[in-house]
């Protein structure tokens, strides 16, 4: 990425191994993530392009000397963030803090270097022609983020949600909160397309108001009180306040939309004085992926229905426009 709606795709020396603890994967999907359209929209121009891409799942071509548990011809999964798995944060299930770790650029791409290999790759059983792969791509990024918004916000049986965001984190929200035995769930989103799909991930109803008007129909289907828990999935100020407007007392406002602001209300009358607790970051996904994958793996869940278009990796930067003009949810790459 150049700048703002500039996304070019270029030749670029292949990856190769620096440290030890390296490995190099040939991509076999990758795809374009909402966050993507953040810089998209708003990123100074540059003369130096900038590597996009964050989700990828690929085949080990080349390993370092250091890395274990891991053979060339594994296919992997890589979470967005790089971890070595094995420092105090990580072991907290905090590896978005990893000592030795950091956010992949340059996942949308025939190959890539892996950092700390033997703790970020997960070996996938499976082929790499595997129908599974759109499904098991999600667990990279927007599959485990929405299951962290659901754990944030300390969903369970008995419990109401409230779901702001259609895009595909909105969407794997809805269906981490199904998993979890949410008692209701509201997706607060317009695109009908993408609601129908939340609905059948287990939304139990859908508020295509926004504003004020929103805010009132979720409490109106709530009998005044809001949710217990709110998963904003957005990361715009306008979310942010819906997901105060509709939060019950007592209740977690649980954010894992990438914020595009850097101030907002949190005093006695916006959450103080209910009690409400504020919470959420981007996902450690890496912690998450052990728990996800069988359902994955045994179709129990298929979260790579959000993948609604399929191109190569030559078409990227139409990849782009379509997700930013709303005629696509999610692209898949196929390099």
């Amino acid at each position: 990425m150049y700048g703002a709606g500039d996304v070019r795709v270029e030749e670029v020396p292949d990856p190769r191994l620096r440290e030890p603890t390296d490995a190099v994967v040939r991509i076999v999907r990758s795809c374009v993530c909402g966050s993507d359209l953040h810089p998209y929209h708003s990123m100074k121009r540059r003369d130096r392009g900038v590597p996009m891409g964050h989700e990828f799942l690929g085949v080990v071509e080349e390993l370092g000397s250091e890395v274990s548990g891991l053979r060339r011809g594994d296919l992997v999964v890589a979470p967005f963030v790089w971890s070595d798995n094995t420092c105090t944060f990580c072991r907290e299930g905090l590896h978005t803090s990893c000592r030795h770790g950091g956010v992949f650029g340059g996942g949308q791409a025939e190959a890539i270097r892996v950092p700390q290999a033997a703790g970020t790759l997960v070996r996938l059983p499976v082929a790499e022609d595997s129908a599974l792969l759109p499904s098991l791509l999600t667990l990279a990024d927007v599959y485990g983020t929405g299951h962290h918004a659901a754990r944030l916000g300390r969903v369970g049986p008995g419990r109401t949600v409230t779901v702001i965001g259609d895009g595909a984190v909105g969407l794997l929200a809805v269906l981490s909160a199904h998993r979890m035995g949410a008692e209701r769930i509201i997706l607060m989103g317009r695109h009908t397309a993408r609601t129908d799909l939340g609905r059948e991930f287990g939304a139990t109803d859908v508020v295509a108001e926004r504003g004020e008007e929103g805010i009132e129909r979720v409490r109106e289907l709530t009998g005044g009180d809001g949710t217990h828990a709110v998963l904003e999935a957005v990361g715009h100020m306008p979310a942010y306040e819906a997901a105060v407007g509709v939060v019950r007392p007592g209740g977690v406002i649980s954010r894992v939309g990438v914020p595009q602001y850097a101030s907002a209300p949190v005093g006695f009358g916006s959450l103080f004085g209910g009690n409400i607790t504020l919470t959420g970051g981007p996902a450690p996904v890496r912690a998450y992926i052990d728990e996800l994958l069988p359902d994955v793996l045994e179709g129990r869940v298929e979260p790579g229905r959000v993948f609604d278009r399929t191109l190569g990796l030559d078409e990227t930067p139409e990849g782009y426009r379509a997700m930013d003009r709303r005629e696509a949810l999610k692209v898949l790459l196929t390099p």
